[in-house]
């Protein structure tokens, strides 16, 4: 993997010292016997790090947390939520999308599900398990994944001030405890899949929150 993969410059002070242990190691040899064996793995081997090469490490200001990449053909890409154009736009994307539309005056509703234009804003759409197997939800949780995007995620806290972590649903918030609130804005909802929006997704204004803050701190406000 890591022999097809190019990992963004700017990331490589942040992220090179744990692609070089051990655990990243063994999931890298994992991924190649999967590769050996004729499965099919998502996203594609170019685009598993594509939210680095879409938000450099400096320009990163926000970061929304999801689970794992989309397991149909043609969805995942790199990005979490975020799916190829052309694709039917998910349901938990259709409800972040309406979301917005009741909360940022102007927003008008994509007719396609890439957020690629999100990434480019400095939104780090980071999925804590960066590849699956196609048609198979969650087959790649436990390999290593995690370790690498919690280290990920700490950096960010550390290095970093005045970030926005926006965290959906119960597994996203389970990362609260790698973030120094001190220094950075955590907004935390239900998710936004059919079966919890219900249960506090509505209404959380995460966007209007999330420019209000950069704002404060004289950041530039994201595009939504």
């Amino acid at each position: 993997m890591t022999n097809q993969i190019a990992i963004s410059e700017s990331w490589k002070p942040v992220i090179q010292a744990e692609i070089d242990k051990p655990y990243f190691k063994e999931l890298y040899l994992f991924l190649k016997q999967q590769q050996a064996e004729g499965k099919i793995i998502f996203p594609p081997a170019p685009q598993i790090f594509s939210a680095f090469d879409f938000t450099p490490f400096n320009d990163t200001r926000v970061v929304i947390i999801g689970q794992d990449p989309y397991h149909g053909v043609g969805q995942a890409h790199g990005l979490c939520f975020s799916v190829n154009k052309g694709v039917k736009v998910p349901p938990s994307l259709i409800n972040i999308y309406k979301e917005i539309k009741t909360d940022i005056e102007g927003f008008n509703i994509p007719e396609h599900g890439d957020l690629s234009h999100w990434a480019k804003q400095g939104v780090l759409l980071l999925n804590a398990t960066l590849t699956v197997e196609k048609d198979k939800a969650g087959s790649h949780q436990g390999k290593g994944w995690e370790v690498f995007t919690d280290a990920v995620i700490k950096a960010i806290s550390k290095q970093k001030e005045h970030v926005v972590f926006i965290l959906w649903g119960k597994f996203a918030q389970s990362k609260e405890r790698l973030i120094d609130d001190s220094k950075h804005l955590i907004l935390e909802a239900a998710h936004p899949s059919p079966l919890s929006a219900y249960n506090g997704f509505w209404g959380c204004k995460h966007f209007s929150k999330t420019n209000d803050y950069l704002k404060q701190h004289q950041l530039p406000i994201v595009n939504w």
